[in-house]
C-alpha cells in the first residue's frame, strides 16, 4: 500500500518495491526501492501517461521538492510522475560505511558495489514498470548521470519507454575514464581563469588558504582531513549555475584571528565539510569511475593519474610562484577516501573497485543507431561535467536524437531553468520545434 498526502499543488504518494539485487540470480537476495509519486492537484483522478526521473549522481536520491519546483511544475501538466531513488541512495535499501560491512571484506564489498551502476538501475525500472503503468512504457527524464541510464536504457530495454530526455548526461559509448579526464581537467581550468576574471580577488584569497592549508592540513571540526588537494575540489561548484558566486562567498570568510594567530574560521570549516564530505551520498565517490568502465581495463584510480599530466594544478608549485591556484572538479582520488571520514574504512574496497577488470558493456551502438524512441537531449556548451563534445558525438550515434545546444545555463541547467529547458526537450522529442 502507498501513503498519500499533499503539497501545495501536489499530491504525493510514497511507493516501495522490490527487486533482486542480482538481476542475473532472480530468485536470490532482494533489495528494497522506494520512489515518490507526483500528480498535479487538480488531474489526480486523469489516466495520464508516467515519467521516471533519474537523478544525477550516481549516488543521489531524487530531488525533494516541495510543490511544484524547478521542471517538476512542467512535467506535471503532461504526466504523473515518479521520483526514484535508485538503488543504494534515498530512501531504497542504504549503501555506505555502515551498511558495507554486512556483506563481509572489502572483495566481498566491492562485489556489491559492481550491481550499482547504470545497467542495475535500468533492469530495476523495468522490474516496477509493470506496477507502476500496468505494462505501458514511460517516458524518462535523466539528469546528468540519469542520462547516462537512460542511454542505457535506450541500449537494452528501448521497449520500456515512450520518450527519452535527457539533460546535461549524453555520456561517451566507447571512450576510457582516462580519455573522460583529459577532456576534463582543461574544462576545469577554463571554468577556474573565468571565475578569477570574474573575481579577481579570490585569486590571492585561494593562495592564502592553500600556503595554510599546506603548511597545517587541519582537521576539520566535523572530522574531514583537509589537505590542498581536498581544498582545491572545492571547484566542483564552478559546474554550476551560481557556483562561481558561491565559491566566491565561501573564500570571502575563511580566517579569523585568534589568539594563536590567523586560523580557519568555524563558519568556513563548517561550509567546507558539508560541501566535501559524501556521508550523504558515498555511492558517488565508490563507483563515480566505475560508471564509465566497460570490458577489461580497469580505470586504476584514472582521474589521479590523469592529474599528474596537467602540473599546472599542483597547488606546491603555484605557491612557490606567483601562479593562480587552480581548483579542481568532478573527481574521485585515493586522498579522497582518506580525507573523509565517511569514506576512510571503505579505502580497501574502493581500490579493488579500481582494479576490476570484469566490466560489462553498459551501451549498445548498433541498437542506439537503429533507436525508434524519441529522444531529445540538452547539451551545456563547456560542461564541466560531461564533455559537450563527447556527449554531440554520442547525439550523431543515437537514431532520431535532437539536441538543444545551449550556453545559457551551466550543468544544473534542469533545476536552473527547468520549466523552460524540459519544455524545450518535449517539443523537440514531439518533433513540434
Amino acid at each position: 500500500m502507498s501513503t498519500s498526502y499533499r503539497q501545495p499543488g501536489v499530491v504525493l504518494s510514497d511507493r516501495r518495491f522490490t527487486v533482486p539485487l542480482d538481476h542475473d540470480t532472480p530468485t536470490g537476495e532482494t533489495i528494497e526501492l522506494y520512489a515518490r509519486e507526483v500528480v498535479a492537484s487538480d488531474r489526480v483522478d486523469r489516466d495520464l501517461p508516467w515519467l521516471v526521473y533519474l537523478q544525477g549522481g550516481p549516488g543521489f536520491g531524487a530531488n525533494r521538492f516541495v510543490g511544484k519546483e524547478a521542471w517538476l511544475g512542467r512535467a506535471l501538466e503532461d504526466y504523473r510522475v515518479l521520483l526514484l531513488d535508485q538503488r543504494g541512495t534515498g530512501s531504497s535499501t542504504p549503501v555506505n560505511r555502515q551498511t558495507l560491512p554486512l556483506r563481509g571484506g572489502p572483495r566481498e564489498q566491492a562485489d556489491h558495489l559492481a550491481l550499482f551502476r547504470a545497467d542495475s538501475i535500468v533492469r530495476d525500472c523495468e522490474a516496477i514498470r509493470p506496477a507502476v503503468t500496468g505494462g505501458a512504457p514511460w517516458a524518462v527524464l535523466g539528469q546528468s548521470f540519469g542520462g547516462f541510464c537512460a542511454t542505457n536504457y535506450l541500449s537494452t530495454a528501448p521497449e520500456g519507454l515512450s520518450t527519452a530526455l535527457i539533460t546535461g548526461g549524453l555520456p561517451t559509448l566507447d571512450r576510457h575514464a582516462d580519455d573522460v579526464y583529459r577532456a576534463a581537467y582543461p574544462r576545469m581550468e577554463r571554468k577556474v581563469v573565468a571565475h578569477y576574471a570574474r573575481y579577481p580577488q579570490d585569486i590571492e584569497r585561494a593562495r592564502r588558504i592553500a600556503e595554510y592549508v599546506l603548511g597545517n592540513e587541519p582537521v576539520l571540526n566535523g572530522g574531514y582531513r583537509l589537505t590542498v588537494e581536498a581544498f582545491q575540489s572545492l571547484g566542483t561548484m564552478l559546474g554550476r549555475g551560481d557556483g562561481s558566486h558561491r565559491l566566491h562567498y565561501l573564500l570571502e570568510h575563511a580566517f579569523v584571528r585568534t589568539a594563536q594567530g590567523p586560523a580557519l574560521s568555524d563558519a568556513f570549516q563548517e561550509d567546507v565539510q558539508a560541501l566535501l564530505s559524501y556521508a550523504g551520498h558515498p555511492l558517488y565517490a565508490l563507483v563515480h569511475e566505475a560508471c564509465y568502465a566497460q570490458g577489461d581495463r580497469p580505470t586504476a584510480w584514472s582521474a589521479e593519474r590523469v592529474r599528474a599530466d596537467f602540473p599546472q594544478f599542483d597547488a606546491a608549485k603555484s605557491l612557490a610562484g606567483d601562479g593562480p591556484v587552480l581548483f579542481t572538479g568532478e573527481t574521485v582520488h585515493p586522498w579522497t577516501f582518506d580525507c573523509d571520514p565517511a569514506l576512510r574504512p571503505l579505502r580497501d574496497t574502493a581500490d579493488l573497485l579500481a582494479e576490476r577488470t570484469d566490466w560489462a558493456p553498459l551501451y549498445d551502438p548498433a541498437r542506439l543507431a537503429a533507436n525508434e524512441v524519441p529522444v531529445a537531449a540538452a547539451v551545456y556548451h563547456d560542461d564541466m561535467y560531461v564533455d559537450t563534445e563527447h556527449s554531440l558525438h554520442t547525439a550523431r550515434t543515437i537514431r532520431g536524437l535532437r539536441t538543444y545546444v545551449t550556453d545559457e545555463f551551466e550543468h544544473d541547467g534542469v533545476r536552473a531553468g527547468g520549466p523552460r529547458v524540459l519544455d524545450r526537450l518535449l517539443a523537440l522529442a514531439r518533433d513540434e520545434a
